[in-house]
């Protein structure tokens, strides 16, 4: 019998893995670019938050539009071809900000995020089976943490572009000295003026970005991807889908990946709103959310090492009652240590997504995985469906003596009680 602990990553998948890696980056960037963007548009556009967090529903929906096509797609033809079409989607969805900014209309940025997350589905169906797959099953959990720590790299440039570039620049943003955004006192030609400005301030990083992906897309032409396990074998979709059905651990997968990515989104989003509600202005609020993602990546580190010698499943209950313990701390405690409490969730956060995607393919059959990851990232829409009605709460003003910003946090609570169950249900079962 050999107990020699296999290799993270074979040397000779060390090429495809490095470059298949850098995809998490990429949609790193965009996730975390767009979540400002939130508020942003609520005072440019002059919204509520329930309608400016319509912007998350346009991302995270076309997550959940396109999946399952992008996996009927990669059976099809390969894995490689559902990077490239993912990838084309993703640059010309980017591109489309341009007439968006040109006709000023809060909508055609909507459907620009929509189109550009067709591109993220087809990367997200294809990276993360891919990743479990090149290399030893007993370490595809820990592989698909160590690339998923690349993703918050992406996050915080993102975060650092917005909170650096987009935010500072924006002059709707602009505060009076009693600490009241200036903007909605003005006339309607001085808001016209600004509104010009500063949509041709957001237009721009995604501009850039779309041209950052053409030239990812012309790499990968020229580049070689394995073959894996599973991939050009003919399956019925139907017998795909029963086996899926009838698999447990898997079915209850999706369904925490469904609240884990809503709570995520929730928590990301909001913070901006959270800290708003304290005097704090947007540019300085989102420093905020850059502590946040460079905890989540510390943590992303740290979590991918304890799994060498702390079971997974344990490792993903445990941090669920952690995200748990600072999300009540966020709703109950007001001032700038609900906000810390707020940040520290993070950290708890930082192992949930790719543990409860390696969990929940552990025991599917090769053939099966690209399917089955396709439900697993059309889990996404948590993210499109949640905020908007976290958006709602906000907008109450107060509940029950509280602000409404604390209380919108039941909602994330909820999404990590259930990841928590996961958690705890896959490890029972081990």
């Amino acid at each position: 019998m050999n107990n020699t602990t296999p290799k993270l990553v074979e040397k000779k998948y060390l090429i495809p893995f490095i470059l298949v890696t850098s995809l998490f980056a990429l949609w790193g960037f965009a996730n975390d670019i767009t979540n400002p963007m939130v508020a942003a548009f609520q005072t440019l556009m002059e919204l509520s938050a329930a309608k400016a967090s319509l912007v998350q529903f346009a991302f995270y929906g076309g997550y959940a539009t396109m999946a399952v096509p992008a996996a009927l797609f990669i059976r099809k033809y390969s894995y490689k071809s559902g990077i490239l079409l993912g990838l084309a989607l993703y640059a010309i969805g980017a591109f489309m900000f341009i007439p968006a900014a040109a006709y000023q209309e809060f909508t055609f940025f909507c459907i620009s995020l929509y189109v550009l997350t067709f591109g993220l589905a087809f990367l997200e169906t294809t990276a993360n089976p891919l990743i479990l797959s090149l290399g030893n099953p007993r370490t595809a959990t820990r592989r698909l943490n160590l690339a998923q720590a690349f993703n918050p790299m992406g996050s915080l440039s993102g975060m650092a572009v917005a909170a650096l570039i987009v935010l500072p620049s924006l002059i709707s943003d602009k505060r009076d000295a009693a600490g009241e955004v200036i903007f909605h006192s003005l006339s309607e030609a001085e808001k016209a003026n600004i509104r010009l400005h500063d949509l041709a301030v957001i237009r721009d990083p995604y501009v850039m970005l779309g041209l950052l992906v053409l030239v990812v897309f012309l790499i990968f032409v020229f580049t070689k991807i394995p073959q894996t396990r599973g991939e050009g074998v003919k399956v019925k979709t139907s017998d795909t889908l029963r086996r899926l059905w009838h698999n447990k651990l898997y079915r209850s997968g999706v369904i925490a990946q469904m609240f884990y990515v809503a709570a995520q989104i929730m928590v990301w989003t909001f913070i901006i709103q959270y800290a708003d509600n304290l005097g704090i202005d947007k540019a300085t609020a989102q420093k905020f959310n850059i502590a946040a993602m460079a905890l989540f990546l510390t943590s992303r580190f740290i979590s991918t090492f304890l799994m060498k010698y702390i079971n997974s499943r344990r490792l993903l209950m445990l941090f669920g009652i952690g995200a748990c313990t600072a999300t009540l701390g966020t709703i109950f405690i007001q001032g700038m240590v609900g906000l810390y409490c707020l940040v520290a969730i993070s950290g708890f956060m930082s192992l949930m997504f790719p543990t409860i995607y390696g969990i929940a393919l552990e025991d599917v059959q090769a053939e099966d995985t690209t399917l089955g990851a396709a439900f697993l990232v059309m889990a996404i829409v948590g993210g499109a469906v949640m905020p908007p009605l976290q958006g709602t709460i906000i907008d109450l003003g107060s509940v029950a003596g509280l602000p409404a910003v604390n209380v919108s946090f039941v909602l994330p609570l909820l999404c990590f009680s259930i990841v928590t169950w996961y958690g705890w249900k896959a490890f029972k079962s081990n």
